[in-house]
């Protein structure tokens, strides 16, 4: 586990912006384990804690915690960040539902997944990639989330074993299953292939091309997808994954416990872009990831996209 110091033990501007997101976003005076208010400052009862907290003393340790501040509440956050992605790659979701939960504003470039004309500058030819603070380039999702993290806390390392692990398993595993799922029969391809087609960037031609083409091709590609990762019953795969999500979970709200934490925002990453497919209705109808998912979608918030 992540051990944080004390509120008041913190000098340092780094350390003050590793609690900055917390402090903004409402957490109660004892999950920030700051100093309990000087004697003769006003008190009153806090809520559901029934703890006795000051309003004064807490806004007056947020200020001092968070001289980076403008008037207008802007965070030290990363600058001018640009992802560079597929609409529906599950690995590109997985960035954006890290930047969405940390609330960073970030513009997209669709790239043509046919010409890749918007990459065109970079030797890396994946995706994701993402640029930021004057053309800093990262690549690879796993990569960008952990720069990404170190960046907001500088103090802190996201080294936790079992967080690790699974995160881990949606790169190895949970992402392996997902094609022969969306691609399971004609249908299904099709129906993939409408969204990747309508929310990807295509030229009129190509989306027509591709639609139909591309969900033939994809249709073959799933059987070989299955033999190469040995599922014989991509339905029964992807129940089961969903399952030993919901497992690992032990009760939890969230694998991270009361808020969600890396694994959390990438299983939930890589399942955003197929819920209201055929195959994500089918997932949330046979299995118990229905509410946890539910809870992330709440947990993450609305896109933090520019448009």
């Amino acid at each position: 586990m992540r051990q944080l110091k004390p509120l008041y033990q913190l000098t340092n501007a780094a350390a003050r912006r590793r609690l900055l997101p917390a402090l903004l976003n409402g957490a109660d005076c004892h999950s920030l384990t700051a100093p309990p208010p000087p004697p003769g400052i006003l008190n009153q009862r806090c809520g559901p804690c029934g703890g006795l907290c000051s309003s004064r003393w807490y806004t007056a340790v947020a200020s001092a915690v968070a001289p980076e501040l403008s008037v207008k509440g802007e965070r030290p956050f990363p600058k001018d960040v640009v992802l560079y992605q597929y609409e529906a790659c599950p690995f590109c979701n997985k960035v954006k539902a890290f930047l969405d939960y940390y609330k960073i504003p970030y513009k997209v470039v669709e790239v043509n997944p046919i010409n890749k004309k918007e990459i065109k500058w970079s030797d890396y030819r994946k995706v994701p990639i993402v640029t930021f603070e004057g053309g800093k380039q990262m690549n690879d999702s796993s990569a960008i989330i952990d720069e990404l993290f170190q960046k907001l806390h500088p103090d802190e390392f996201a080294d936790d074993v079992e967080e690790k692990k699974w995160r881990g398993w949606v790169d190895n595993h949970l992402v392996h299953v997902l094609s022969p799922n969306i691609y399971r029969n004609p249908s299904e391809a099709l129906e993939s292939f409408d969204y990747i087609t309508t929310h990807g960037n295509f030229t009129s031609m190509e989306r027509l091309f591709a639609k139909y083409t591309g969900a033939a091709a994809m249709y073959m590609v799933a059987k070989k997808l299955k033999k190469k990762h040995n599922i014989d019953d991509e339905r029964a795969a992807l129940y089961g994954a969903a399952e030993s999500w919901v497992d690992a979970l032990k009760g939890r709200p969230y694998f991270g416990g009361v808020k969600p934490n890396l694994a959390d925002l990438a299983v939930f990453g890589v399942l955003r872009p197929i819920r209201h497919l055929q195959s994500g209705k089918d997932m949330v109808e046979n299995t118990r990831i229905g509410e946890w998912y539910d809870r992330m979608e709440k947990a993450v918030g609305g896109s933090t996209r520019i448009i």
